[in-house]
C-alpha cells in the first residue's frame, strides 16, 4: 500500500481520482499539531526558543489513523499546500507519526497534469520554509502574550494585542482621527440639463465650484438668462491596459468592491475551488503564468474573441519577496467557463476567470471626449462634461466591469447650440477622508508591507471579532476598544508597531525561508529588548480613567465631576467617587443603570462589595473588587424561577435550572460548580432505561428530542443519545 496525505477531505478526494487507486489519499484535516495555550509550556526561551508541541485537540483519532496506515505503507508521500504553512504543516504530521526523512510534493493547481508532474518530482521536506513559519508562529505568541498580559493589567482583562493586528488597527485609528480633525468647508455643485439640436440631453458641471450662496445664486441667474452653446470639443484617443491576473490581494480587493465578500468569505470560497481542481493556489503574490497556461488562455481568446484579440502579457510582480515560480491565482482550464458547486462560488470563479483571460488580450482603444460649453459671452465659469467611447473593446470584452462607469457623450462641434433645460444649485461641504474598506485596509497593508497573502484576511478578521472594529456599511470603524488599545499601544509600544519594524520583521522571515538568516539570531534580537520595554511598563499606573468627562454632564446621585472609563460594550461616564459613588451615564450624557449596592460584604476578599450588576446572560451579584476577585452570589429568587423542578441525577441534590451562555440556553445543576451536570436541551424528567452488557444501567436524565424521537438521553456516550443506534433499530437512511 502506498499512503499519500494532504489536509483536507475535498482534496483528498479530488485527488484520489487521479492517481488510479495506486495510492490510498487520506487528510490530516489541517494542522495537528499547536503550541499549548499556557505560554511557560509553549516555548522554552533558555533553549534558542526551541517550541514545544502538541496534538491539537480532536486531533487525536486522526493522527492514530495516519500513524497506523503509515506503518503499513511502502512508500508515504505528504502533498500539502505549497507554501510555509503547508510545509509546517507536512513536518508536523511527519514528527507526529513518526515518518523518517518522507517524500513531499507540491503542486500549484490539482489537474491531473499537476498532481502526476508533482509526483515524479518528490523531494524532502524544506526545513528553512519550515523555520520561517515556526518563527512567525513563535513570535506571534511572545508578542500577543506579552503585550496581552500588560493590558490586561493596566487597561482591562480579555484584551489583546498582536504583532500585525496591532499595526493594522493603528493605520485604521490614524485614519480615524484624520476624520475628526477635518474641518468641512461650504461650496455649491452647479449641474446643468442641456439639449443639442438632435434632441440629444447631456448633464454639464460648472467648472467652479462657488463658496457662497451669493455666488451661487449670480451664476445661476445668468446661465437661465443668456444662451448655451458648444465652446470647445477636445478629444483624445487612449489605450487602456488589462490588469495583471489576481493574487490574494488584488482577488480579495475586487471581490470586496464587486461581489461585496469579506476577505475571509474569498479565501474560503476559494479554497473550495482550489481543492475542487478548478483554479491554482490562492495564496500568492506573484502575477507570473506558466507557459503552458498561457498558451491555452491565448488558444481560448483566439476562438472566443477573434485573432485580432490576441496579446500575449507578462507583468512585473510588484511584491518584491514574491516566488515567481508561483502562478497567479486563474482558472486550471481557460477553456472551463463556468465551475462552482454553489452561486457564489460561481461569481468567484467567473471573477477569476474574466481576469485571467482579460490579461492577454489586446489594449481597449477609448476615445475620451471634454465637451466645454459657455454661457453667452463667457459672464459665467465654463460648464462642462468628461466622457469617453469605446473605440476597440479589447479586453474589456472578457472583463466588461474592469471599464468603470464611464459616460457615453453625444457627438458635437464647437458653436453648436444647446438649449439649456434645467439648472440646479447643490449646496454640499468638503468632506474628510473616507474610512477604510476592508479592500482598501489590505491594499494599505499590503503598500506598506504588512503581512503577507495568507495573513490578510485573518487580520481583518481578528480585528472584527475582538470587538477592536466594526462594519459600518463597508467601512471599517474603530470601536471605543480599539481606541483605547491603540492609544495604549501607540504611546507605549510605538517603535514595534510601527510600519518599518514589522514590514523590517516580515523581511527577516522570508530571510529564514531563503537560508539567509537563522531562526534563533532573529528571535533572540528581537525580544531581548522587546521583552525589556514590555517589564519597564509594568510600572505604569493602571487606566482606570480615560480622560475627564465634559464639564456640564455631572453625576446623576452625588452631582460630582465624571471621568470617562472603558467598558465592555465600549466607553461611559463613571462618577469621580467611584466606588463610594455608583453613578453613572452613557457616553451622550443619559443616565446608566449602573450596578447596585446589596449592603453586603464579599465573603471571599473582605473588603470587596456584593453588587448587583446586569450581564449578557441576564442578573447576577458579584464582587466589587472583579476580576482580583471572581465571587459570585447566587440568586435564589432566579434560581426558583429558571428551575425545571426535576432533580440533578448526578449529586441528587441540586435542581436541573436553565440557563443562557455563549452558545445560547443550556441546563445545568443548581449545585453548580459543587456538581457539574449540564445538557443542551430540556430534561423531561425520565431516567435513561438503557442497560449495558454488563448489566449496569446508564442512569442519565433524558431530555427533549424531535418529531421523530420525542427524547433521547443526554448521555452521548450511551446508544440512546441516538436511538437508531440501538441493538435492533434500523439504521438511519441517508438523504439523497
Amino acid at each position: 500500500m502506498k499512503l499519500l496525505i494532504v489536509e483536507s477531505p475535498a482534496k483528498a478526494k479530488t485527488i484520489s481520482k487521479y492517481l488510479d487507486g495506486k495510492y490510498t489519499v487520506k487528510a490530516s484535516v489541517g494542522h495537528i499539531r499547536d503550541l499549548p495555550k499556557s505560554n511557560k509550556k509553549a516555548i522554552d526561551i533558555g533553549d534558542n526558543f526551541k517550541p514545544s508541541y502538541e496534538i491539537s485537540k480532536g486531533k487525536e483519532s486522526v493522527v492514530s489513523e495516519l500513524a497506523s496506515l503509515a506503518k503499513k505503507a511502502d512508500e508515504v508521500i505528504l502533498a500539502t499546500d505549497p507554501d510555509r504553512e503547508g510545509e509546517a504543516i507536512a513536518w508536523h504530521i511527519a514528527e507526529a507519526i513518526k515518518l523518517k526523512n518522507p517524500n513531499r510534493i507540491v503542486f500549484h493547481e490539482i489537474t491531473k497534469e499537476a498532481v502526476t508532474e508533482a509526483m515524479n518530482h518528490p523531494r524532502k521536506i524544506d526545513q528553512d520554509l519550515r523555520k520561517a513559519q515556526e518563527a512567525r508562529r513563535v513570535l506571534d505568541r511572545l508578542v500577543g502574550y506579552d503585550l496581552s498580559g500588560l493590558i490586561w493589567k493596566k487597561l482591562r482583562y480579555g484584551l489583546s494585542a498582536g504583532r500585525v493586528q496591532s499595526p493594522a488597527l493603528r493605520i485604521v485609528m490614524e485614519r480615524e482621527r484624520e476624520i475628526r480633525a477635518f474641518i468641512p468647508e461650504n461650496y455649491w455643485v452647479i449641474t446643468a440639463d442641456v439639449q443639442t439640436d438632435k434632441k440629444e440631453k447631456m448633464t454639464l458641471t460648472c467648472e467652479e465650484e462657488p463658496k457662497t450662496q451669493d455666488d451661487a445664486d449670480k451664476i445661476l441667474w445668468h446661465a437661465k438668462k443668456e444662451s448655451w452653446s458648444v465652446a470647445s470639443v477636445k478629444e483624445t484617443e487612449t489605450k487602456r491596459s488589462a490588469r495583471a491576473p489576481f493574487i490574494t490581494s488584488t482577488l480579495q480587493q475586487t471581490a470586496s468592491n464587486r461581489l461585496g465578500f469579506a476577505p475571509s468569505r474569498t479565501m474560503g470560497i476559494a479554497q473550495k475551488l482550489y481543492e475542487a481542481g478548478h483554479i491554482t493556489y490562492m495564496r500568492t503574490d506573484s502575477t507570473n503564468l506558466s507557459k503552458i497556461a498561457q498558451d491555452e488562455i491565448l488558444s481560448v481568446v483566439e476562438k472566443k474573441f477573434g485573432k485580432e484579440f490576441v496579446s500575449p502579457k507578462s507583468f512585473a510582480t510588484k511584491s518584491k519577496n514574491a516566488q515567481e515560480a508561483h502562478e497567479a491565482i486563474r482558472p486550471t482550464h481557460a477553456s472551463t467557463f463556468r465551475a462552482g458547486s454553489t452561486p457564489e462560488q460561481e461569481r468567484l470563479y467567473k471573477l477569476i476567470w474574466e481576469r485571467t483571460v482579460a490579461s492577454q488580450m489586446s489594449d481597449a482603444n477609448i476615445l475620451k471626449t471634454k465637451i466645454t460649453a459657455k454661457v453667452g459671452a463667457e459672464v459665467t465659469p465654463p460648464f462642462s462634461i468628461v466622457g469617453s467611447r469605446i473605440l476597440f473593446p479589447g479586453w474589456l470584452l472578457a472583463d466588461p466591469e474592469g471599464r468603470g462607469e464611464d459616460v457615453e457623450v453625444p457627438k458635437v462641434s464647437a458653436g453648436d447650440k444647446l438649449k439649456l433645460l434645467n439648472i440646479d444649485a447643490l449646496g454640499k461641504q468638503t468632506e474628510p477622508p473616507g474610512r477604510y474598506s476592508e479592500a482598501g485596509l489590505i491594499k494599505e497593508l499590503e503598500k506598506r508591507g504588512i503581512g503577507r497573502p495568507s495573513t490578510y484576511a485573518s487580520i481583518i478578521k481578528t480585528l472584527n471579532d475582538r470587538g477592536y472594529t466594526t462594519k459600518n456599511g463597508k467601512s471599517l470603524q474603530p470601536t471605543d476598544t480599539g481606541e483605547a488599545v491603540s492609544s495604549f499601544l501607540e504611546n507605549n509600544f510605538a517603535d514595534y508597531i510601527s510600519d518599518s519594524f514589522t514590514a523590517e520583521m516580515e523581511e527577516s522571515l522570508d530571510d529564514i525561508a531563503d537560508g539567509k538568516k537563522q531562526y534563533e539570531k532573529i528571535l533572540k534580537d528581537f525580544y531581548g529588548p522587546f521583552l525589556k520595554m514590555v517589564k519597564s511598563k509594568d510600572k505604569l499606573d493602571k487606566i482606570t480613567n480615560l480622560g475627564d468627562a465634559p464639564a456640564e454632564f455631572k453625576c446623576p446621585k452625588c452631582g460630582k465631576d465624571m471621568v470617562i472609563k472603558l467598558g465592555r460594550t465600549g466607553k461611559f461616564m463613571s462618577c469621580s467617587d467611584f466606588p463610594e459613588c455608583l453613578g453613572a451615564r452613557t457616553i451622550d450624557g443619559s443616565e446608566l443603570e449602573g450596578p447596585k449596592d446589596t449592603g453586603e460584604a464579599c465573603p471571599d476578599c473582605k473588603d470587596g462589595k456584593l453588587m448587583e450588576r446586569d450581564g449578557k446572560f441576564g442578573r447576577f451579584i458579584a464582587c466589587s473588587n472583579y476580576p482580583k476577585c471572581k465571587h459570585i452570589k447566587k440568586d435564589a429568587e432566579l434560581e426558583r424561577q429558571n428551575s425545571t423542578g426535576i432533580l440533578c441525577p448526578l449529586c441528587k441534590v441540586g435542581m436541573m435550572t436553565e440557563r443562557r451562555g455563549r452558545f445560547g440556553i443550556f441546563f445545568s445543576c443548581s449545585n453548580y460548580p459543587k456538581c457539574k451536570n449540564a445538557i443542551k436541551t430540556k430534561p423531561t424528567g425520565n431516567i435513561c432505561p438503557y442497560v449495558k452488557d454488563d448489566g449496569e444501567k446508564c442512569g442519565a436524565l433524558m431530555m427533549e428530542g424531535t418529531k421523530t424521537i420525542p427524547e433521547r438521553c443526554s448521555n452521548r456516550l450511551c446508544p440512546n443519545h441516538n436511538p437508531h443506534k440501538l441493538p435492533g433499530a434500523t439504521p438511519k437512511k441517508k438523504s439523497a
